[in-house]
């Protein structure tokens, strides 16, 4: 059977699969819509937990990374995994305690204050949108090659099938969503890992094989592909170029960035008691581990099979009437070019002058089954994997977007007396506003997905971070020296990295290492964002009203595992 139509039917199933998991679980009142009515079991809040926060910035873009940056791809995988860590032991069961489901509803009552809550509405929203622009941009690659269809047809059917289980089911219909979307997406990521790991190495391990010598030599991997590496301009695959500074703001940001994510923190409010959010935060990190200790492999494997069909085992480029098939495919979409510079009739991929070849890094996940000829069918599953991946971490962003709206803002703000049911109502109109919005980043984005990803979660921490922290280990923050600091860290972040990316303007300055800030990167920036937000928290918060008496004594109780925080909706 022919690929598209193989891709046709697996991606069909799953989409069926997931629409009628959301009719089954269709939420009923505030509390279904919002936390799932805290009911689910831990297992499969460790599974949906695991899917809201591997985005198709994990799937599909950050083996892509590891691929073409070698040793300096590390800084996501630490990032996010060590994030994970920070989330799910230092703030999750404190703020579970508090029992307020969402960082604006936190941030207002921790911090006494309307004011605070209306500004941690609108961080929540922009990063959120920042967020999902990578998640459907994510759509729109797979759509535009697998389904032949341009971006734009693709991002609108995405856009539809979230729109319907986000919609329709809330907390409750994503949730059980994500678990089918988990073991989707896990599979599909696993199996042409293994089966691509055995041709080369011989092991069917890949995160063995990726330690491992070349099947039928004595020459491990990774020494080949540091030879390879030098040979063709690039720098060494197991060396990194970035400075130390900067490998040290990135991983930061997005370890305390994700610790700040308000789609990951509602989760654990989706089960019953503190104790089952422990347990699920326990089986949500060996559901990343899996994927996120095989993504390495992943991005070596493609790497090496990449160069040698290019460039071929004599590294001289392949003649352009006999390139690879996968070429072909993916040129259709546009995210390989080939330009002959020097009229030879042949490409050539290297990192100096020599180069001809133009290669998207979001294509290396789900071009690498291609390269390595598997069956068709590992191809089209790889594509209902990144589409999975993608979906179930927009589903959660607008799910943020939407209760950020219709909770924090009118209910807890604007509208305080409208009853349960207008309030369900107002969800599900900012959810279907949030995703025609986030369609149209999709179509236009600002970056490719991890890139994009990398900003979301710098905002993060550049705004929600300190104000987390400091709202559960420091009583005498107040709401001044919130605000200012909230204010400040996302005024910094936003403007440093619109000043170097252009992401709604032309960039005023060259992206050039020489000009950024203590050698940080936009990407890295979120860290400085951070420390800027901590001081002005600080030092506003000497020279203005001390925190009331009540609200340092709820402080004091939500560190003492006395008790239990349900979600509350009021």
């Amino acid at each position: 059977m022919d690929l598209q139509t193989l891709t046709y039917i697996i991606v069909g199933a799953t989409f069926l699969l997931y629409i009628g998991i959301a009719v089954w679980a269709r939420a009923g009142s505030t509390h279904e819509f919002y936390v799932a009515g805290g009911g689910v079991s831990p297992l499969a809040n460790g599974m949906a937990t695991a899917a809201d926060w591997m985005s198709a910035a994990s799937f599909i873009s950050m083996a892509g990374l590891i691929s073409f940056m070698g040793y300096d791809g590390s800084v996501y995988l630490m990032g996010w995994t060590g994030g994970y860590v920070l989330l799910a032991l230092c703030l999750a069961p404190y703020l579970r305690k508090f029992g307020k489901f969402t960082v604006p509803d936190f941030i207002g009552d921790r911090y006494y204050s309307q004011t605070a809550r209306t500004v941690a509405v609108v961080c929540a929203i922009l990063v959120s949108f920042v967020y999902v622009a990578g998640q459907m941009r994510g759509v729109g690659v797979v759509f535009s090659r697998f389904l032949e269809v341009d971006i734009e047809t693709g991002v609108v059917v995405g856009m539809a099938v979230v729109f319907f289980y986000a919609v329709l089911g809330g907390m409750k219909g994503i949730t059980y969503t994500q678990v089918a979307q988990y073991c989707v997406l896990i599979f599909a990521y696993l199996v042409p890992a293994i089966f691509i790991s055995l041709m080369i190495t011989g092991n069917p391990i890949p995160q063995f094989g990726f330690g491992s010598t070349i099947e039928g030599t004595d020459t491990y991997l990774l020494d080949k592909l540091d030879g390879l590496s030098t040979e063709l301009g690039f720098a060494l695959y197991t060396d990194g170029t970035k400075s130390m500074m900067d490998v040290f703001a990135i991983t930061a940001a997005l370890m305390v960035g994700t610790a700040g994510l308000p789609h990951v923190i509602v989760r654990f409010f989706t089960v019953p008691r503190v104790k089952d959010a422990r347990i699920s935060a326990g089986w949500a990190l060996i559901f990343i581990m899996i994927l996120y200790t095989t993504a390495p492999s992943i991005g070596a494997f493609a790497r090496y099979n990449m160069i040698n069909t290019l460039n071929g085992p004599d590294h001289q480029g392949t003649l352009v009437s006999e390139a690879p098939q996968w070429v072909k495919n993916w040129e259709k979409t546009g995210l390989i070019k080939h330009e002959d510079k020097n009229g030879d009739g042949r490409m050539f991929y290297s990192g100096d002058a020599r180069n001809e070849m133009t290669i998207d890094r979001d294509i290396m996940v789900l071009a690498n089954p291609e390269i390595a000829q598997l069956p068709n069918w590992v191809i089209a599953l790889v594509a209902a994997g990144a589409i999975a991946a993608a979906l179930s971490t927009a589903a959660g962003l607008l799910l943020v977007i939407s209760t950020s709206i219709s909770h924090d803002l009118l209910k807890r703000n604007l509208m305080p007396n409208i009853s349960d049911k207008m309030e369900l109502r107002y969800a599900r109109g900012a959810a279907a506003v949030a995703i025609m919005v986030a369609g149209y980043l999709g179509i236009n984005p600002p970056g490719f997905v991890a890139e994009v990803v990398a900003f979301a979660f710098g905002l993060a921490a550049a705004s929600f971070f300190p104000a987390i922290i400091l709202g559960i280990f420091y009583k005498k923050m107040n709401k001044e020296g919130a605000v200012a600091g909230m204010l400040a860290g996302m005024v910094f972040t936003i403007g440093y990295i619109v000043y170097f990316k252009g992401i709604f303007i032309t960039p005023m300055a060259a992206n050039v290492p020489a000009n950024w800030f203590l050698g940080i990167s936009p990407e890295g920036i979120g860290t400085v964002g951070m420390l800027v937000n901590f001081i002005v928290a600080f030092a506003v918060s000497k020279v203005t009203k001390e925190v009331p008496a009540e609200v340092q004594d709820i402080v004091e109780s939500i560190r003492f595992p006395k008790g239990a925080g349900a979600a509350s909706t009021h």
